[in-house]
């Protein structure tokens, strides 16, 4: 049997071609390829908001919060279950990332765990949308009004999720998507940033861009955070094809929903468009056992996002009872629904997993 990859980036002869293109230019650093991206990128999702690029996806959650004022003094509440990027760009301003829990059904940050973190040194939350599930926006943004915080997205795995018709990256003050190469599109490093406001972004054009706006006339301590042409160009490209890699991904998860035994499937809450960057199932009983077996005996790849949680990571050590992110850290395995996956390999996927949590249970 050939193995299926849990990921598999998607890059094709039209990307080359983009890529040749920005070569033969000669306009190989941040010219005009990025900030047509930077246009297309907020159409083409329906942000209506301008977006910045940047060199990754960590740059761009640690501009955001550098151009919001975010510094030395300051706690940003965030999940625990996730990348460790969502805390390492709130600590890199000198602010002090503060774990709240999640709910157990998206693996998003509930509003009632934020509401109860909540100090008098807290001045923002950033939800991250995780595997592809929009946060709960709207019980999140009513904690935020009470308490006068602002709110921020890390929208890394969520290109083209909504909840309530209106698209991740529209809600926050800044919303930061991962343009790595296993996300829903890539443009083989990089990250956009949609902003709310025109001060904001100006902010994060000076940051990214060693603080200037005009040549040698620095404004701040900035950095070097700027995207390629090389970069942008592959992600022009990438955005006429995402539309159907999802619809893809729906439709596999679809697949598994329907066919899928003895395990408990990621749920989608009223009025969210789920886009699947990873499909996460619950395995209450060895989890690991499972995905080991998954692997050698029908050659199933599959992911483990995140058996550390960020809480128990060396820098952020914090004694903090968050029961729903330990026991997802747990229990979470993500099964292959890239676009890639074929009919047959979901068939594979279906008959692996069935037969193998029914020989267990």
């Amino acid at each position: 049997m050939e193995f299926i990859p849990p990921a598999k980036p998607l890059i094709g002869d039209d990307e080359r071609a983009a890529v040749d293109r920005v070569l033969r230019s000669g306009m190989i650093a941040q010219g005009p390829e990025v900030k047509a991206f930077e246009k297309e990128f907020s159409t083409h999702f329906g942000l209506d908001r301008e977006c910045v690029a940047v060199n990754s996806g960590t740059s761009g959650l640690h501009l955001g919060l550098l151009a919001s004022g975010i510094g030395p003094g300051d706690e940003v509440i965030v999940p625990s279950f996730t990348f460790a990027a969502t805390a390492n760009s709130v600590a890199l301003t000198g602010a002090t990332p503060v774990f709240a829990d999640i709910d157990p059904d998206s693996f998003c940050l509930s509003p009632s765990a934020v509401e109860a973190a909540v100090t008098e040194r807290t001045k923002a939350v950033m939800p991250v949308h995780l595997y592809g599930h929009p946060a709960d926006m709207l019980g999140i943004a009513a904690v935020a009004e009470k308490h006068g915080l602002m709110v921020f997205e890390d929208a890394a795995q969520a290109h083209g999720a909504a909840l309530g018709g209106v698209p991740v990256g529209a809600f926050g003050r800044f919303a930061m998507f991962s343009l790595y190469p296993t996300k829903n599109m890539t443009s083989g490093e990089g990250g956009m940033v949609s902003v709310a406001d025109a001060e904001v972004g100006r902010k994060l054009r000076l940051y990214r861009n060693q603080g200037m706006e005009k040549q040698y006339h620095n404004e701040v301590v900035g950095l070097n955070n700027r995207m390629t042409d090389i970069h942008a160009a592959i992600g022009r490209v990438q955005l006429t094809k995402v539309g159907a890699w999802t619809e893809a991904r729906r439709s596999n998860a679809a697949y598994l929903d329907e066919h899928l035994e003895g395990v408990k499937v990621p749920p989608v809450a009223a009025g969210a468009r789920h886009v699947y960057h990873q499909y996460t199932i619950r395995i209450p009983e060895d989890r690991d056992g499972v995905a080991a077996a998954l692997k050698s005996e029908y050659q199933v790849g599959s992911g483990m996002f995140y058996p550390v949680p960020n809480h128990r990571l060396a820098p952020f050590r914090a004694e903090v009872d968050l029961p729903e992110t330990e026991k997802a850290a747990l229990e979470c395995l993500s099964l292959p629904v890239h676009p890639s996956v074929s009919d047959a390999d979901l068939e594979r996927v279906v008959t692996a997993v069935n037969t193998l949590v029914k020989a267990g249970s």
